[in-house]
């Protein structure tokens, strides 16, 4: 056990030193403080506090009555005008940053008519003007009609198995499940070919033949299975570290932003998928890494096993259509694809807990299997040097593993 936690630590300072990781590590961050920047310094320049100005030719708003705002809604001050040339004045002295028009004839038409000099009023603008003439039109109702009118429509998205419901001010959450699917695969995509990489140049450069004097395939495999590992896990800290943060502070400028709700239930489901996931891709790459004499060509082969983790991204299109088709339930239940799934189906449809459960005990057996097949193909083709790809021993080595298994 010594031995595999030394290989472990190893294998994570090593990778931890290199500039490219650094680099890669630090670039997501710093990403996204500049896209969380530049977002806010556009709202923040964007916003214009001046009053906003209106004319009534219909009557409607002479009581004027002001409408409920919640005590963090952004309230702008409103200005009565008697006709639409002093309020133009107003506008072109700078004193109103826009004004409307209520025509005579809005009970007929519904429209209403909205001048600015050089630039569109913002949320702000609208927003209280929208709640000032609906709390007009509403004044004769009943108090509870009356309230009901200024809340205005409660938009809800139900999903297509009348399941899950997702309301207005949580509407950015739907997209929340495929980013932080895609957002936690890219780790897995971008660490792990360091294992490939690692397994394959130490091969390649004889060091292999040193370490297996005082250490076993298993100790091997398994010692760079947790350092990668380690590293995947130091990266999404770092990650998830900085969105939060970047979540909190632009949440005080974008009002977006603090719609915005932490689904927990659907984290510790990717997390639980995320963990044997990452194990099994790990173990896929070694035994790539064990079986060919070069870097170069397992990368090759790297490319054919990516796309077996990012294949769901493929029926993207049927996820939103039929969440609950059979086509999904086996890539939910099938272990390369079910991580992705599962993350792409929690934002469409309540996906039944027996396939949950099914696909991450599938994908848990699967990832501890390809470990323990690494080691074993590993320890078969660590001194085959210089030898081209041949699968054949490979795939009759696994037979014999698996006839004196079976008849033991």
């Amino acid at each position: 056990m010594r031995n595999l936690w030394l290989v472990a630590q190893h294998e994570y300072l090593k990778e931890l030193r290199k500039k490219s990781f650094i680099l890669a590590t630090l670039g997501i961050p710093l990403l996204i403080v500049a896209i969380m920047a530049v977002s806010i310094l556009l709202a923040v320049r964007n916003t214009d506090e001046r009053p906003v100005g209106y004319v009534d030719q219909s009557g409607l708003l002479a009581q004027a009555v002001m409408p409920r705002f919640d005590p963090d809604e952004k309230v702008l001050e409103l200005r009565a005008f008697a006709d639409r040339s002093s309020a133009q004045a107003a506008l072109e002295a700078g004193q109103i940053q826009a004004f409307y028009v209520v025509p005579a004839d809005y009970l007929q038409t519904r429209r209403v008519q909205l001048y600015f000099w050089d630039k569109s009023p913002g949320n702000a603008a609208r927003n209280t003007f929208s709640r000032f003439l609906r709390a007009n039109l509403a004044a004769h109702l009943p108090e509870a009609i009356n309230i009901r009118v200024q809340e205005g429509v409660n938009l809800v998205v139900r999903s297509m198995d009348g399941q899950r419901e997702f309301s207005q001010d949580r509407f950015v959450n739907l997209i929340l499940p495929p980013a932080a699917g895609f957002f936690l695969f890219f780790a897995v995509m971008t660490t792990s070919g360091q294992m490939l990489q690692s397994v394959a140049d130490e091969k390649e450069n004889r060091t292999m033949e040193v370490l297996i004097t005082s250490l076993t395939p298993e100790q091997i495999i398994a010692g760079k299975a947790l350092g990668t590992i380690g590293l995947a896990f130091t990266q999404l800290s770092l990650w998830t570290l900085t969105a939060v943060i970047g979540l909190i502070v632009g949440a005080r400028f974008l009002d977006a932003l603090r719609a915005i709700t932490i689904p927990w239930e659907f984290l510790a489901v990717v997390t639980l998928f995320f963990i044997p996931a990452f194990v099994l891709i790990v173990g896929i790459m070694s035994a790539i890494g064990a079986s060919v004499s070069e870097v170069r060509q397992g990368q090759q082969i790297a490319g054919i096993v990516n796309l077996l983790f990012t294949s769901p991204f493929f029926f993207v299109a049927l996820v939103f259509a039929r969440p609950n088709s059979t086509v999904l339930v086996a890539l939910t239940l099938f272990p390369t694809t079910s991580f992705l799934t599962v993350a792409l189906r929690w934002s469409m449809t309540v996906i039944p807990w027996w396939q949950v459960v099914a696909g991450w005990l599938i994908l848990v057996g699967t990832a501890v299997l390809s470990i323990w097949l690494a080691a074993k193909i590993f320890r078969l083709g660590m001194l085959r040097y210089g030898q081209k790809i041949d699968l054949r021993p490979l795939l009759t080595f696994a037979k014999g593993l698996f006839r004196r298994e079976y008849h033991a």
